[in-house]
Protein backbone atom coordinates (compact mmCIF):
# COMPACT_ATOMS: atom_id res chain seq x y z
CA UNK A 1 0.00 0.00 0.00
CA UNK A 2 1.94 3.11 -1.16
CA UNK A 3 2.15 6.05 0.85
CA UNK A 4 3.42 9.45 -0.46
CA UNK A 5 5.55 11.37 2.46
CA UNK A 6 3.29 13.91 3.07
CA UNK A 7 0.24 11.22 3.68
CA UNK A 8 1.28 11.22 7.18
CA UNK A 9 0.63 15.08 8.01
CA UNK A 10 -2.50 15.18 6.29
CA UNK A 11 -6.36 15.68 7.35
CA UNK A 12 -8.10 12.84 5.44
CA UNK A 13 -4.96 10.19 6.19
CA UNK A 14 -6.91 7.30 8.22
CA UNK A 15 -4.06 5.85 10.33
CA UNK A 16 -4.94 2.52 10.15
CA UNK A 17 -2.94 -0.25 8.98
CA UNK A 18 -5.29 -1.26 6.56
CA UNK A 19 -6.47 1.79 4.49
CA UNK A 20 -4.40 4.98 3.73
CA UNK A 21 -6.94 7.71 3.81
CA UNK A 22 -10.79 8.29 3.29
CA UNK A 23 -10.24 9.21 -0.65
CA UNK A 24 -7.30 6.63 -1.50
CA UNK A 25 -8.23 3.82 0.31
CA UNK A 26 -5.18 1.78 -1.14
CA UNK A 27 -3.11 5.32 -1.62
CA UNK A 28 -2.61 7.75 -3.96
CA UNK A 29 -1.48 6.80 -7.94
CA UNK A 30 1.05 9.39 -8.37
CA UNK A 31 4.07 10.49 -5.97
CA UNK A 32 1.71 13.77 -5.13
CA UNK A 33 -1.80 13.31 -4.05
CA UNK A 34 -4.25 16.39 -5.55
CA UNK A 35 -6.09 15.36 -2.17
CA UNK A 36 -3.93 16.72 0.01
CA UNK A 37 -5.23 18.72 2.75
CA UNK A 38 -2.67 19.89 5.72
CA UNK A 39 -3.48 19.07 9.28
CA UNK A 40 -2.69 22.06 11.06
CA UNK A 41 -2.37 19.99 14.11
CA UNK A 42 0.05 17.25 12.87
CA UNK A 43 3.36 17.49 14.51
CA UNK A 44 6.05 18.35 12.40
CA UNK A 45 8.93 15.64 11.28
CA UNK A 46 11.93 15.99 13.64
CA UNK A 47 15.03 14.84 11.73
CA UNK A 48 17.04 12.74 14.04
CA UNK A 49 20.57 13.63 13.46
CA UNK A 50 22.84 10.10 14.34
CA UNK A 51 26.70 11.48 16.03
CA UNK A 52 28.85 12.33 13.14
CA UNK A 53 25.77 12.77 10.66
CA UNK A 54 24.19 15.94 9.29
CA UNK A 55 21.16 16.13 7.03
CA UNK A 56 21.85 18.48 3.45
CA UNK A 57 18.43 18.95 1.41
CA UNK A 58 16.54 16.18 3.40
CA UNK A 59 19.24 13.85 2.95
CA UNK A 60 21.03 12.33 5.77
CA UNK A 61 25.28 12.31 5.28
CA UNK A 62 28.15 10.98 7.18
CA UNK A 63 30.93 13.02 7.74
CA UNK A 64 34.01 11.31 8.14
CA UNK A 65 35.87 10.32 10.81
CA UNK A 66 38.20 13.24 12.25
CA UNK A 67 42.16 12.55 11.49
CA UNK A 68 43.47 15.33 14.18
CA UNK A 69 43.33 15.63 17.53
CA UNK A 70 41.74 18.93 19.38
CA UNK A 71 45.29 20.02 19.58
CA UNK A 72 46.80 18.94 15.84
CA UNK A 73 43.77 21.19 14.80
CA UNK A 74 44.15 24.38 16.86
CA UNK A 75 48.00 23.95 16.02
CA UNK A 76 46.82 24.52 12.16
CA UNK A 77 44.94 27.27 12.31
CA UNK A 78 47.83 28.99 14.70
CA UNK A 79 50.43 28.48 12.02
CA UNK A 80 48.91 26.62 8.54
CA UNK A 81 49.51 30.15 5.16
CA UNK A 82 45.57 29.54 5.15
CA UNK A 83 44.58 30.88 7.90
CA UNK A 84 48.02 32.89 8.61
CA UNK A 85 48.96 34.28 4.80
CA UNK A 86 52.59 33.43 6.01
CA UNK A 87 54.82 30.03 5.50
CA UNK A 88 55.08 28.43 9.04
CA UNK A 89 59.06 28.31 8.74
CA UNK A 90 60.64 31.17 7.07
CA UNK A 91 57.54 33.47 7.66
CA UNK A 92 57.59 34.70 3.80
CA UNK A 93 54.26 36.42 3.20
CA UNK A 94 51.74 34.15 0.64
CA UNK A 95 49.75 36.27 -2.01
CA UNK A 96 46.22 36.78 -1.45
CA UNK A 97 44.33 34.33 -3.12
CA UNK A 98 40.46 34.80 -4.13
CA UNK A 99 40.37 31.02 -4.53
CA UNK A 100 43.05 29.61 -2.34
CA UNK A 101 45.59 26.92 -3.33
CA UNK A 102 45.19 23.57 -2.60
CA UNK A 103 48.72 22.97 -1.47
CA UNK A 104 50.93 25.57 0.08
CA UNK A 105 54.53 24.92 -0.81
CA UNK A 106 57.19 27.63 0.07
CA UNK A 107 58.87 28.18 -2.88
CA UNK A 108 61.60 30.48 -0.18
CA UNK A 109 62.66 27.78 2.26
CA UNK A 110 60.95 24.79 0.66
CA UNK A 111 58.46 24.31 3.53
CA UNK A 112 55.87 21.46 2.19
CA UNK A 113 52.25 21.80 2.47
CA UNK A 114 51.33 17.91 4.14
CA UNK A 115 48.45 18.90 5.98
CA UNK A 116 45.71 17.67 3.55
Amino acid sequence: MPKSPECDRCLLYGRNPHLVCAVHPAGPNTDTCLDFREDPNAALEELWEPEGASYYNGELILQPRQRWTLEQQLELLDTHPLFTGRCPRCELPFPKYEIPPVHWDCAECGWVDDSV
